[in-house]
């Protein structure tokens, strides 16, 4: 009645055994992330050092649990977007395609100038205030259907006329259209940049309509952090119009006035035309290099779009100046010598070996759409992390102990079996952990001493049954087989239930939540075997080597 096939106990020991197996390295943390830093380096192509690769068996698995930024250390951020930039982008894209619509019937409505405005809309006076309506309906014509839940067969701009002035402003579904794809945006070049960087298990996470969290667990301090995803790295190329020494002068419309970082242009401000020939938004590559005359400089390419643009620009003008611009700064502006196909080029400028890198990086990254204020920010220290896993520690040590005892007391030999298998369910929660690469945070530990208060619970059930089985003068055999078998519905109804509420709590819950949830639900997994099959087959291990007439639960 109590056999077990041979291939099941096989399969059973073996579960345990790399539930060991991959647990053990977290008993030896640092060793084992020195090794994994330098397969890193290795296949990244770089030297990596000698004592690191040699600091852990190749041959023995090297998987370790991410420690979050409260048990770690590490940089806190809560920046905001400016998303009134975008808007203002938005509304600068649309002049040229305006100002070409209405010169194809300018015989009709005349001069076109454009007037100053707010950021936010586009202001167009027309020389003939009798074709109003045709010129209206010309733009019209220009503004697009925007495909959102909140603006089903809205258009992406409003036009109204008063006069002899046309108004375009963004409609309300283009403008919660354009924020979302913003914050997606910036979302996911936060992300590249701070993977560039090697971090271990970042939380980018959007709070509210314009706001991001960013915790990154081990990087040196908040000042670092906002240094590599606090620029906005955002490269356009720009016609240049002229120079002038004085920041205060009036560029014109549709112009801009900037500075020069260039070192022999020092006081110097460019004009340049306002919206750009091509942007960033064009670049598909960039590396740190050197120019001819051996300084630092960064290579860039540009994907077939933009390459073709910046071709046939710079084909049409030869002997004109091209301000190349990055986050608001001429660091460049050279004359067009000859036609430049292909799409790409060099960006050289006032920057040493390690600035050229890092600007590589930003670039390759992706610029971000807007700019990012900071509304809080924090370091936090590694003591504060060892305090947090030392508490942690002796709560579970302590939350083990008194489950180990209470367990032997009750139920004696069976209740040593449930202890075993405790213990093994512990290893394999950790290996679980280790091998998805999930981030344990103080909630998750908390998660795990739950779920070894909760893990005899099935142990509780089946050796009460058994208990029962006993009672009604059943053999010993037959009642472990019905004490396991009938208890069974009650252990998979209690565990479902608690699993029910874990992945609810992952899916909608965010940060410490998603890592209580984490390790409550692999825990219910885990505890669910080695209270139900490894109880089982060391006791049934225990009972066909003894064959006791009676038995004491």
């Amino acid at each position: 009645m109590l056999d077990f096939p041979l291939w099941k106990k096989a399969l059973i020991w073996g579960v345990c055994l790399l539930g060991v197996l991959f647990a053990s390295p977290n008993l030896f943390y640092e060793r084992a992330e020195r090794y994994n830093d330098a397969l890193v380096l290795e296949e990244n192509g770089e030297q990596a050092n000698a004592e690191d690769l040699a600091a852990w068996p190749s041959f023995y698995p090297s998987s370790l649990l991410n420690l979050g930024l409260d048990l770690r250390g590490g940089a806190h951020l809560l920046v905001e977007v400016e998303l009134e930039t975008v808007h203002e982008d938005l509304v600068e894209s649309m002049w040229p395609e305006v100002r070409d619509a209405l010169r194809d019937i300018r015989d009709d409505v005349g001069t076109i100038r454009r007037q100053d405005s707010a950021a936010d809309e586009l202001v167009v006076k027309i020389g003939n205030p009798d074709a109003i309506d045709q010129a209206v309906n010309a733009v019209f014509q220009l503004t697009t259907p925007i495909q959102s839940l909140t603006g089903v067969g809205a258009r992406n701009f409003d036009v109204s006329s008063s006069g002899d002035t046309i108004t375009l402003t963004l409609s309300d579904a283009e403008l919660t259209a354009a924020n979302n794809r913003t914050m997606l945006q910036s979302l996911e070049i936060i992300r590249r940049r701070v993977d560039e960087a090697g971090t271990r298990e970042p939380t980018i996470q959007r709070q509210g309509e314009r706001r991001i969290l960013i915790q990154v667990p081990g990087i040196g301090s908040a000042e670092e952090l906002l240094d590599l995803i606090g620029r906005t790295a955002k490269l356009t190329f720009h016609p240049v119009r002229g120079t002038t020494g004085d920041a205060n002068q009036r560029p014109g419309t549709g112009n801009i006035l900037l500075p020069s970082v260039d070192v022999a242009d020092e006081g110097i401000f460019y004009i340049l035309e306002k919206r750009p020939v091509i942007s960033g938004e064009d670049l598909v590559d960039a590396s740190p290099s050197f120019d001819q005359n051996g300084r630092p400089a960064v290579n860039f390419r540009l994907n077939p779009s933009g390459g073709r643009i910046f071709g046939e620009y710079t084909a049409q003008n030869i002997g004109s100046p091209f301000a190349i611009v990055l986050d608001e700064e001429v660091i460049s502006a050279p004359v067009i010598q000859s036609h430049i196909p292909g799409g790409s080029g060099i960006i050289t400028g006032d920057f040493d070996v390690a600035e050229s890198t890092q600007l590589a990086i930003l670039l390759r990254a992706g610029a971000l759409p807007a700019e990012i204020e900071v509304l809080e920010q924090r370091t936090v220290g590694p003591e504060l992390g060892q305090d947090s896993i030392d508490a942690g520690r002796i709560a579970s040590l302590v939350a083990f102990t008194a489950v180990l005892i209470f367990m032997v007391l009750t139920y004696g030999r069976f209740g040593i079996y449930a202890d075993v298998a405790l213990i093994l369910n512990v290893c394999l929660i950790f290996a679980l952990l280790s091998l998805i690469g999930a981030t344990l945070t103080l909630p998750g530990i908390a998660g795990i001493v739950l779920t070894i208060g909760m893990a005899v619970d099935a142990n509780v059930l089946i050796f009460e049954r058994i208990r029962e089985e006993l009672k009604s003068s059943k053999g010993t055999a037959r009642a472990i087989q019905q004490g396991y078998e009938r208890a069974l519905s009650a252990i998979i109804d209690a565990n479902i239930t608690t699993f029910i509420a874990a992945v609810i709590l992952f899916v909608m819950g965010s940060g410490p939540v998603r890592g209580f949830a984490v390790t409550l639900g692999l825990g219910i997994l885990t505890s669910v075997f080695t209270a139900y099959f490894v109880t089982r087959l060391m006791i049934v291990t225990w009972f066909e080597r003894k064959r006791p007439k009676t038995i004491e639960v």
